[in-house]
C-alpha cells in the first residue's frame, strides 16, 4: 500500500472516530426552565456539564406547592441535587420556599448578598428560616465582579447588597444617550435594592437577571456608560413591575428575547411591559402568566404565555442554548416552541 494511501485511509479513520465527539459537543445545550411560583422566582439553569444553578425558590406556604414545582423541573432537567442556590433578596416570594425545598433535594452551596437589610419582621424570619434550613450547606456571599466555578457556563455577578460592578465587562462600556433623560428615581430603602444581579455566559449566549433590583440600581450598571453590554435573554426584572424594567436599561440591554415572570395579580404592570414590548430589536416577549391588570393590549399572544387562567396551573416555560448564540423558548402549556438564530 502506498505511502499517500495509507495517509488517507488514516484521515478518513480519525474523521470517523472523532466525529461523534464533534456531534456530542454540538448537541450540548444550556437549559433553562422559568418555573411558575406564582409572581414570584425560581429559575433553574443547568449547565452541559450537568451542572446546576437554581435562583430562588418561590413562596412558603401552600402545602409545599412551589417547592413541588422545583422538583418537578429538577427532575425534568434529569438532576438529583442542586449544586448552588442563588437567594437574590429575603422577600418571601424569592426566599420563602428554601426550607420546603431542603428537605427535598440536597443543596450543596447557597449564595446571597449577605445579612438582610431591610427593616421588616418579613424579610428577617424569611433570612433566618433559610439560614436555619442551610445550617449544613456551604454558605457564600456574593460581591460584585466574584464568579462562581461551573465547568460548562459563566456566572458573574453584577450587583449585590447594594453595590454595582464598576469596570465595563469585555465588549461593554459604551455610552448610553438615554441617561441623560432618565430621572433619577429614589433611593429603595427595600430587600429589592440589594438583590443579587447576575450575568449567565454559555459561549455566545448570554443571559441576565437581577433579581429584584429596582430603578435606582439598575442605573447604575448602565450610566453613564453601559457596563454589561448586550444579551440575548432577558428575564424582566421584579416580574414586570414598573419600580424597576425602566427604559434606560431596558434597551441598553437590547435583548433578543424577554421572558416575564409575573402571577396574575402581581407585575406585569402595563407601563413596563410596553417598555419591554418595545424595546429595539426585541423579536419576542413571553410571559409565566397572562396578567389581569395588563388586559388585551397589555399581554402577549395566547401561544407565548404559559398559564392563562388564574388558577394555579404550573406550567413552565422553558429555554435550550446552544454554543453560538441560537437558542429555542417552548411553552409547555401547549409545546408551542420557537428557536432564535444567532
Amino acid at each position: 500500500m502506498s505511502r499517500s494511501l495509507f495517509a488517507s485511509i488514516c484521515t478518513v479513520c480519525l474523521f470517523f472516530l472523532f466525529l461523534p465527539i464533534a456531534l456530542a459537543d454540538a448537541a450540548k445545550t444550556l437549559q433553562i426552565y422559568f418555573i411558575d411560583v406564582e409572581g414570584g422566582q425560581s429559575t433553574l439553569i443547568v449547565d452541559p456539564a450537568n451542572e446546576s444553578l437554581l435562583v430562588d425558590t418561590g413562596w412558603p406556604g401552600f402545602n409545599g406547592r412551589d417547592a413541588d414545582r422545583i422538583m418537578a423541573s429538577a427532575k425534568a432537567a434529569g438532576i438529583t441535587h442542586i449544586d448552588y442556590l442563588v437567594i437574590t433578596h429575603y422577600h418571601g416570594d424569592h426566599v420563602g420556599g428554601v426550607p420546603q425545598l431542603a428537605s427535598r433535594i440536597k443543596i450543596g452551596t447557597v449564595v446571597d448578598h449577605g445579612p438582610d437589610q431591610e427593616n421588616s419582621d418579613a424579610t428577617r424570619t424569611g433570612y433566618s428560616n433559610y439560614r436555619k434550613a442551610l445550617s449544613q450547606s456551604k454558605h457564600l456571599v456574593a460581591k460584585p465582579g466574584d464568579q462562581l466555578p461551573f465547568k460548562g457556563m459563566r456566572v458573574e455577578f453584577v450587583a449585590a447588597a447594594g453595590e454595582a460592578i464598576t469596570s465595563p465587562l469585555p465588549g461593554a462600556g459604551k455610552p448610553n444617550p438615554l441617561c441623560a433623560s432618565e430621572p433619577e428615581a429614589p433611593v429603595d430603602p427595600t430587600e429589592n435594592a440589594q438583590s443579587v444581579g447576575m450575568l449567565i455566559t454559555y459561549q455566545h449566549f448570554r443571559f441576565i437577571d437581577l433579581g429584584d433590583l429596582t430603578k435606582k440600581k439598575e442605573r447604575n450598571l448602565v450610566c453613564p456608560n453601559n457596563l454589561i453590554g448586550t444579551v440575548d435573554l432577558y428575564l424582566t426584572t421584579h416580574h414586570g413591575l414598573d419600580l424597576s424594567n425602566s427604559k434606560v436599561i431596558v434597551d441598553a440591554l437590547h435583548p433578543r428575547v424577554a421572558i416575564m415572570n409575573n402571577g396574575a395579580h402581581k407585575g406585569g404592570i402595563p407601563s413596563a411591559w410596553q417598555i419591554v414590548h418595545d424595546s429595539p430589536g426585541l423579536q419576542d416577549l413571553w410571559q409565566l402568566h397572562y396578567s389581569v391588570i395588563g388586559g388585551k393590549d397589555h399581554n402577549v399572544s395566547d401561544d407565548l404565555i404559559a398559564n392563562l387562567g388564574e388558577n394555579d396551573q404550573g406550567n413552565y416555560i422553558t429555554v435550550s442554548a446552544e454554543a453560538d448564540g441560537t437558542f429555542t423558548v417552548t411553552n409547555t402549556r401547549n409545546q408551542y416552541s420557537k428557536r432564535y438564530k444567532k
